[in-house]
């Protein structure tokens, strides 16, 4: 049997790395060539009920972002998905002026009494603190969670002042 030439070897090694370099080369191309997103823009509201009619698109972006969070909610909650109106990654974008979700109109519900409850009560308690918000009550659920004492808040029921006849009942 006849040794093998060094050569052959070394041929082969160079033609893998030179092709694993042109897949390298290749597949980083399209990343390389994509430019960085552009920030998105929010265009002005054109159906603010509750909310300062003078508000951008961005403020009110950032607080529906903020009720999402406090409400465990999505966008999709209280605004209707509009089919005629598809986006880049194909599904129906929303119609956020569209208000026959009943979910709109409760939110505008609350927060307006949100706003009665800081404007009328809070703001007329010295050092009241913080300003209720949608968090306060509901805690990052849609629906408020009953309030359940923690059993160490249990306390047992005061016996009747002395000299009263506790009432009976049958």
């Amino acid at each position: 049997m006849k040794a093998s030439s060094p050569i052959l070897p070394a041929a082969f090694v160079a033609l893998v790395t030179a092709a694993a370099l042109s897949l390298a080369t290749h597949a980083q191309a399209p990343q390389a060539a994509q430019a960085p997103p552009m920030p998105r823009t929010f265009p002005a509201p054109t159906n603010l009920k509750v909310l300062p009619k003078d508000m951008t698109g961005q403020q009110v972006h950032d607080l529906m972002e903020k009720w999402e969070e406090a409400l465990g909610a999505h966008c999709s909650t209280c605004h209707k998905a509009d089919p005629n109106n598809i986006g880049p990654n194909g599904r129906p974008r929303l119609d956020f002026a569209d208000d026959s979700k009943p979910e709109k109109e409760t939110a505008r519900k609350m927060f307006g009494m949100t706003m009665d409850i800081n404007r009328n009560y809070v703001a007329k308690i010295d050092s009241s603190g913080a300003p209720v918000t949608c968090g306060t009550c509901h805690r990052g659920h849609l629906g408020p969670e009953p309030f359940v004492a923690a059993p160490e808040d249990h306390r047992p029921p005061m016996p009747p002042p002395a000299g009263t006849v506790a009432p009976q009942f049958k």
